[in-house]
């Protein structure tokens, strides 16, 4: 916590991260604050001011600006207070951010180009077009060594014209920035310009787990990892999922991946076996059909179970130069496809016009009109709509 003055306040939007709606609000600027605004790779802090919350922390010029949705009064002394969860986990991920960095370019000269610290893992782009299973393997044993061993983690400022910063790892100062230059040193490892918050000793990393790399922008490669708390975390959810498949599969972890390969094996035979009898079934409802002295001019024909392929079958065992199919497969209540058969002009001319009762979209040639169905439900209006169209061909039905 940290009590201190509200110089300035006036109204504002803040846009949301994602998408939504700007939400209206106040941006506030302190006479000196302890929330760190989003900068160098590093995500804003929260927190409050006296019991009002603050959304979102941003820089501006030498000014933190916090967006706050209720003003505060100019001049008013306000007790600000940090949330120090949020805070800490971004100092764990930070400082575990220098050390990956600074002992990839010492064990095998990989440069760090960028780095993001997300909301459950964090990346930093190297500048190489890979990394083996053995060089990540032995990355992070050393840093883990690091971390064990306890080395102090300190923060200095020089003067901007100071010729030690010619030494010391930086990808460049902010165009407008002013007055001294923040360097963070990690004992016999590394030195280097940040602007962010940081442990001050190695131990209260807990420990750091690189999870692989992803491939990145052209001959770039992204080293994912944890530390801290977030490597926890990861192993609660973790062993929460062990334990809901050790009751799901009936056997031990060390059996779980075995367990789910016979599962994939019978379900493919299930599949399999399920599509021969739909074609089959297909068959025989078409057969049905033809085998009545008196045809009807359309068929109709709803199935909760099947595809576009069993609709199809059913098409062309029937014939559809004379007879009308509108054909459905799905759950009524939900979405599902369908085809509408039969003479060349009818079909294009009721075609759209069902889908558009049915709530989709579908494409059609040569007497054939299928698609997606998002409103099954309403599959009897479209049977009324192709029973009136018969009505009005053979006025004698």
């Amino acid at each position: 916590q940290f009590i201190t003055k509200v110089v300035s306040c006036r109204a504002a939007e803040l846009r949301p991260e994602g998408s939504g709606e700007p939400v209206r609000g106040f941006q506030v600027v302190l006479e000196d604050t302890i929330l760190f605004p989003e900068g160098g790779g590093q995500p804003d802090d929260r927190g409050l001011i006296g019991d009002v919350p603050v959304l979102r922390v941003t820089r501006r010029g030498s000014e933190a600006v916090h967006f706050v949705p209720a003003a505060l009064e100019p001049g008013t002394e306000v007790l600000l207070s940090l949330d120090w969860e949020r805070r800490f986990d971004h100092m764990q991920q930070h400082s575990g951010q220098h050390l990956i960095t600074a002992i990839a370019d010492q064990m095998f000269g990989f440069k760090t180009t960028s780095w993001e610290l997300g909301r459950q893992r964090s990346v930093i782009e190297l500048d190489t077009p890979s990394m083996t299973a053995e060089q990540i393997d032995a990355l992070e044993r050393n840093v883990n060594e690091k971390i064990r061993a306890r080395v102090p983690v300190t923060v200095r400022e020089l003067p901007a014209d100071d010729p030690e910063i010619e030494t010391v790892r930086s990808r460049g100062l902010p165009d407008d920035h002013a007055g001294p230059v923040r360097v963070v040193d990690i004992e016999g490892v590394d030195s280097n310009m940040c602007c962010g918050t940081h442990v001050s000793n190695l131990s209260d990393l807990q420990v750091i787990k690189l999870l692989g790399t992803e491939k990145g922008k052209k001959n770039k490669t992204n080293l994912v990892f944890l530390a801290g708390n977030r490597v926890l975390k990861s192993m609660e959810q973790s062993h929460s999922t062990e334990k809901a498949l050790t009751s799901l599969l009936k056997n031990g972890p060390g059996e779980h991946v075995e367990a789910v390969k016979r599962l994939q094996s019978s379900v493919k035979l299930l599949q399999k076996n399920n599509l021969n009898l739909l074609r089959d079934m297909a068959v025989l409802i078409a057969r049905d059909f033809k085998s009545k002295p008196v045809q009807s001019q359309l068929f109709v024909l709803h199935r909760k179970e099947g595809d576009s392929e069993f609709m199809n079958i059913i098409a062309n065992e029937i014939g559809t130069e004379e007879t009308l199919l509108f054909l459905t497969v799905g759950d009524e209540k939900e979405a599902g496809l369908f085809l509408l058969a039969g003479p060349v002009e009818a079909v294009e001319n009721l075609g759209p016009r069902v889908a558009e009762l049915l709530g989709g979209k579908g494409a059609g040639k040569r007497g054939r009109f299928q698609g997606k169905a998002t409103k099954m439900s309403r599959r009897g209006e479209a049977q009324a709509l192709l029973q009136e169209f018969i009505s009005r061909q053979s006025p004698e039905a």
